[in-house]
């Protein structure tokens, strides 16, 4: 046990990856498990990879309330709130508009719809639809703790569901922060409340994040078992195209941002990788958030006041690789593949989608609500979707990781044009579990209280 300890963290995930991929190999090697009726061993990495995602998921409704409600309560004099977030959304357009630009350019050099081996009779049904109202009705909370319930009918017996719709839990926070600021000394006990319970609530999210390596073998696992090789293939050009577009947009266009404003390239993706590593096998903006917002504060120096506005406020409706190379892409191979052509008025139609999409489909977030969205705009027939779902696993791994990177990219990047970065917290060096060490060397555990970053300004 303390050999393990001693191996960097990245690199448990690492290793749990390589070790999901092989398991899973050896799940598809012991019979198809896409018929319904998967393998024992198959079964397994699915139930790990569940039940790891579903523990972060649990996570977040605290650390967003407890985060926001403390953050808000700490802005006591503070005068440039309205400034930072109005810069915040303004980063979140214009990296999105770079990144609709390249899924557009390689949907038109790689033509992905004229190379493809799928049918029409192959198109899974699509019971999810991207819709402009989710945005304004998702702002207004159905209760106090923003719970949704869904019930089902099957074979005449119901079954319900319950889920946190994160953008009301952002909305009830909020209100909650403002209202303890109003009372004043009042609310110094709810305050202090709030504030204790987010220690808490870190503490237990850092257990659960060491669990990734095990939750990462049984997510890659179960996603090489159920799908292989066989439906990448059929879709390769697509699948390419929108790879080549993720690393352009996370290897190019990212770093041009950040030497544009003179921070580190290296310091940056090094202090994200926590994020993005677990992002890319958990494939959940959500389910990653407690990661991102410790990379946002304790690597790359973003302060907590402000930190705990943008990257809720990201992980809900910041999408470079979900809501904007993808739907992109996706609309460009259906328009090809159904043979319906395209023209400047419909590209310039995507590009607004995609701009502003992403915070209309805040609700009922997901790549596919997305994409319905941007063909229902261009009356490109929906039907496209489902040809699309084989692969959407593999796709959405890829997906995640860029955005879950953007979302910790574009605070930074405010943070720094406001003169509020920390440098010193984002220039130092990381520890062996990849978040920053102090200034004096000394290693701090990700959940304990956290050195405080530069003070917002007036």
């Amino acid at each position: 046990m303390r050999a393990l300890r001693r191996v960097p963290f990245s690199a448990q995930v690492l290793i749990g990856l390589v070790l999901g991929v092989v398991l899973g190999l050896v799940a598809r090697s012991m019979g198809d498990v896409s018929d319904g009726s998967p393998n024992w061993l198959a079964s397994t990495l699915d139930t790990v990879g569940d039940l790891f995602v579903s523990l972060l998921r649990a996570a977040v409704v605290p650390l967003v309330l407890t985060a926001v409600i403390a953050s808000i309560a700490n802005l006591r004099g503070v005068g440039n709130a309205a400034r930072l977030a109005a810069q915040t959304l303004l980063w979140f357009a214009i990296t999105a508009f770079v990144a609709v630009l390249i899924g557009i350019g390689l949907g038109l050099v790689l033509r992905p719809g004229d190379h493809t081996s799928v049918t029409e009779d192959s198109a899974r049904s699509v019971s999810t639809m991207g819709d402009w109202w989710a945005f304004l009705t998702g702002l207004v909370p159905d209760n106090v703790l923003g719970l949704e319930a869904d019930t089902s009918v099957t074979d005449g017996v119901a079954s319900t569901s319950l889920s946190f719709n994160v953008l009301q839990v952002v909305v009830i926070a909020v209100a909650l922060g403002i209202a303890a600021l109003k009372v004043g000394e009042a609310a110094e006990p709810f305050v202090g409340f709030v504030q204790a319970a987010l220690q808490v609530v870190q503490k237990v999210l850092w257990w659960i994040i060491r669990l990734a390596p095990i939750g990462s073998a049984g997510l890659i696992g179960h996603a090489v078992a159920a799908y292989g090789w066989d439906a990448l293939g059929s879709l390769g050009v697509f699948a390419l195209a929108v790879y080549i577009g993720l690393a352009l947009v996370l290897l190019v266009v990212y770093p041009v941002v950040l030497k544009a404003n003179g921070l580190s390239i290296k310091q940056f993706f090094t202090g994200v990788w926590p994020a993005t590593s677990l992002a890319f096998v958990s494939r959940s903006s959500l389910g990653t958030l407690p990661v991102t917002q410790q990379v946002t504060e304790r690597n790359l120096g973003v302060p907590r006041a402000y930190a705990s506005f943008a990257v809720p406020l990201g992980a809900t409706t910041k999408m470079d690789g979900c809501a904007a190379i993808y739907p992109a892409l996706s609309a460009i191979f259906v328009a090809q593949f159904f043979g319906i052509s395209l023209g400047i008025t419909d590209y310039l139609l995507v590009v607004l989608v995609s701009v502003v999409g992403s915070a209309a489909t805040a609700g009922t977030t997901g790549a596919t609500v997305m994409t319905t969205l941007t063909l229902s705009t261009l009356g490109l027939p929906l039907e496209g979707v489902g040809l699309l779902l084989a692969i959407d696993p593999i796709l959405d791994m890829g997906r995640t990781a860029l955005n879950v990177t953007g979302q910790a990219l574009v605070p930074a990047i405010v943070a720094k044009r406001e003169g509020i970065l920390d440098k010193a917290v984002y220039d130092a060096p990381r520890g062996s579990d990849g978040f920053a060490l102090p200034v004096d060397g000394t290693p701090v555990e990700v959940p304990g209280r956290q050195r405080e970053a530069a003070p917002v300004p007036a």
